[in-house]
């Protein structure tokens, strides 16, 4: 399992490398939350105003809801979970305040140009670069590129990160196998409450 899973993860990593390099870009220190979370989160270090909001509009819908600032801010992910609802919430809402100016509670692709082009910037709350990917995703961009790289044996992958990640996928292989063999049975014992089920 896990030398398939390092050869698919080897492949991913050259497929990128083939399209311009997927290396972390140098970030000023000075740099505004927006270009650190491009670099960061997604390896590229020149974008417009409209190429970011298209790719943080999860569903194309040509607006970000509260719920696509609180995922391009990483508030749904692991990382996270230490901040309270309350002070994501606010956070949300002070994105929200910059740039709706229709107060319609979302905020439209010319909203955001516009006020991009006023010199309006999304906020740097202190709560990270904004971790929105999948596990996988978040796996390779800030572990497995950063300390392993394409030519990694399954000897290497011995950092706590690496394990973690390893334990998640044979607990996830574990489960579907389990369900498998569940939905193989005509009837599912285990889903029978005890009080129905018979004695001996």
């Amino acid at each position: 399992m896990l030398a398939t899973y390092l050869l698919t993860l080897t492949g991913v990593y050259s497929l990128a490398l083939a399209h311009g390099g997927h290396d972390q870009q140098p970030v000023a220190a000075d740099a505004d939350w927006a270009t650190r979370h491009m670099a960061e989160e997604h390896h590229i270090s020149s974008f417009d105003a409209g190429s970011f909001f298209n790719l943080h509009d999860y569903d194309s819908s040509n607006q970000w809801s509260a719920d696509d600032i609180a995922t391009t801010y990483g508030f749904k992910d692991e990382s996270t979970k230490h901040i309270s609802q309350a002070d994501k919430d606010k956070a949300v809402k002070q994105v929200l305040d910059l740039y709706d100016r229709d107060l319609s509670g979302t905020i439209s692709f010319a909203e955001y140009t516009i006020g991009a082009a006023k010199g309006v910037t999304l906020p740097d709350f202190g709560y990270g670069p904004g971790h929105h990917g999948d596990d996988e995703y978040e796996y390779e961009i800030h572990h497995f590129e950063k300390y392993h790289g394409e030519d990694a044996t399954e000897e290497e992958l011995t950092h706590p990160e690496d394990i973690e990640h390893f334990r998640k996928h044979d607990m996830l292989e574990e489960q579907q196998e389990r369900q498998e063999q569940m939905d193989r049975m005509s009837i599912v014992e285990a889903n029978i409450p005890m009080k129905f089920r018979r004695n001996g």
